[in-house]
């Protein structure tokens, strides 16, 4: 099923993650929707991420922010797969260390859980599975990865999650290192808004 916006058309982001609605809002600057966000819509619940894939925790948050709000919703699900970890923490990013959004608790552990891997053996991508849903239950997706290395120790001071850790393919300064533009370039998130914006740019009334 096809997608018809308006030019006057919402869209909310299923988050309340401050950091990432910057981020998010950065990206898709100059596009001809209002971005909102769930501060706007506090009788919204929490969903639940449950899922065992990004993909389907991200069309679940879409979805049923989508049915609460009557709105075109916009939901991302986004996690560090390490190679030597098995793709672990994947899903469970945001909670590897337990209590859900301690990023500094979660780098922690993960450099706790690397050290004695070599340099050689870091390798690691974030994964960023971005899910538009419109209440009648139609929704697209689209991806984005940012391929790199765990470094040995945290370094910088912008971003969130895993930022301070990893090192981007080809650059010798983490994300936490960057400006947010410059991150915005190289990151899953970027890649998969990138692939978002395009759909929208096509779609009659944009």
């Amino acid at each position: 099923m096809a997608f018809l916006f308006s030019s006057l058309v919402d869209i909310i982001l299923a988050t309340r993650n401050k950091k990432k609605i910057e981020e998010i809002r950065r990206i898709t600057q100059g596009l001809s929707f209002t971005v909102l966000s769930l501060a706007d819509f506090p009788d919204c619940p929490e969903v639940v991420e449950d899922r065992d894939t990004f993909e389907g925790n991200a069309v679940k948050k879409a979805t049923e922010i989508a049915k609460c709000t009557g709105k075109t919703a916009l939901a991302d699900d986004s996690g560090l797969e390490v190679e030597a970890l098995g793709g672990a923490p994947g899903v469970y990013s945001a909670r590897y260390a337990g209590a859900s959004g301690d990023d500094g608790k979660n780098c922690e552990k993960l450099l706790s859980e690397l050290r004695d891997v070599p340099d050689e053996k870091r390798g690691a991508r974030f994964v960023c599975c971005m899910a538009l849903a419109r209440d009648d239950g139609s929704v697209h997706t689209f991806f984005g990865y940012a391929r790199g290395k765990i470094g040995r120790e945290l370094r910088g001071e912008t971003g969130f999650g895993y930022d301070p850790v990893f090192f981007p393919e080809g650059q010798d300064r983490t994300f936490a290192q960057m400006s947010g533009q410059e991150k915005d370039g190289l990151s899953h998130r970027g890649e998969a808004l990138e692939k978002l914006t395009e759909f929208l740019r096509g779609r009659p009334g944009l």
